[in-house]
């Protein structure tokens, strides 16, 4: 299965992103060279600390240019509506074509989504059934990221021994107390945002209800049976392999026949 890019023309959009990534490029640059690496050199820190934050840094990337540039599940121009399923098939009333139910229209975007949940301008894309589950991980690593980011800012100063090679005429050292506030304030921000965003995504799929559907005045409906959240999150990831279900590189297929159309990333 191809993993192909999908982007949207939004200059608004791209704005966003471009903070998003200069936040996290920020917390990869400056937090190693002002307190990953110095203190693994001088033997304060083990090695393994530093490879977790890389490859937290990394899955953190990784999720992020998946969820900007994945497809979210957008319909054809011709959709084939397979005939024991036209019943379930509504027109759309700005792009005047036939979409299955549960799909909305974004006008960002410029196409209906299958099971959209909302249009995010901080991945200049719809979180959609082909890419909520990158969602969820650039969620749940943007927390795992941050969060060791506050918990390196905080042993720097409280925690570590001091450094005894230093280069006061170096930029980072310098201004390393400046660097790491303001690293800090991110890492507050970002954590917060994100475990509030994570949560409620989790309580949206475990009760099968996307936040437009929250937003209706027809909330209350159920759009399918209960399920445990095993089911729920393999329905959304696309496989019931719970390792799997925080890999970026991958593609995604939907367990049901009849829950997924067309092309997946």
């Amino acid at each position: 299965m191809k993993l192909g890019l999908h982007f949207v023309v939004d200059p608004m959009g791209w704005l966003c992103v471009s903070a998003v990534f200069g936040v996290w490029l920020y917390n990869s640059f400056f937090v190693p060279k002002l307190v990953l690496l110095p203190h693994y050199r001088e033997g304060h820190i083990p090695w393994v600390i530093v490879i977790c934050y890389y490859a937290a840094s990394a899955l953190c990337f990784a999720a992020l240019f998946r969820a900007s540039t994945a497809d979210p599940g957008h319909l054809p121009m011709n959709p084939h509506i397979p005939h024991s399923e036209r019943e379930h098939w509504e027109l759309c009333n700005k792009c005047n074509l036939m979409r299955p139910k549960r799909t909305h229209h974004c006008s960002r975007c410029g196409h209906c989504v299958r099971r959209m949940d909302h249009h995010c301008p901080w991945i200049n894309n719809c979180v959609g059934e082909d890419n909520h589950w990158l969602f969820l991980q650039l969620c749940f690593y943007t927390q795992v990221l941050s969060g060791f980011t506050l918990v390196l800012d905080f042993c720097q100063y409280y925690y570590f021994q001091p450094l005894t090679h230093l280069d006061q005429e170096k930029f980072t050292t310098r201004h390393e107390l400046a660097l790491l506030r303001a690293s800090a304030l991110m890492g507050v921000v970002m954590f917060g945002g994100m475990s509030a965003l994570f949560y409620s995504q989790l309580v949206g799929i475990l009760s099968d209800t996307t936040t437009i559907e929250k937003m209706t005045p027809f909330s209350s409906e159920i759009h399918g049976l209960r399920r445990s959240w095993q089911w729920a999150l393999a329905e959304v990831c696309g496989t019931h392999w719970k390792t799997l279900w925080f890999v970026p590189f991958r593609s995604r297929r939907g367990l049901q026949a009849g829950g997924s159309y067309g092309d997946h990333v």
